[in-house]
């Protein structure tokens, strides 16, 4: 990818690692809290299938619950 497209992706990530950075000196706790939120989120998108590829450890601080989700 060149031109205007790979500059909108460049500035694109170049705001995420400031915003990363930002809130890497903020509280643990909040930074726990919003990473918890991040994940929920992707998982939901992926259709469940993000928590599977994650530790428990994990799964569980971002209320995700068992890897595989029991079917009904």
């Amino acid at each position: 990818m060149t031109g205007p497209e790979q500059a909108a992706t460049d500035d694109d990530a170049a705001e995420l690692i400031a915003q990363l950075r930002e809130l890497a000196g903020a509280d643990p706790a909040d930074v726990r809290q919003v990473v918890a939120e991040v994940l929920a989120a992707l998982d939901r998108a992926a259709g469940g299938a993000l928590r599977e590829h994650l530790p428990e450890t994990i799964r569980l601080d971002a209320g995700l619950g068992p890897a595989h989700p029991a079917r009904s």
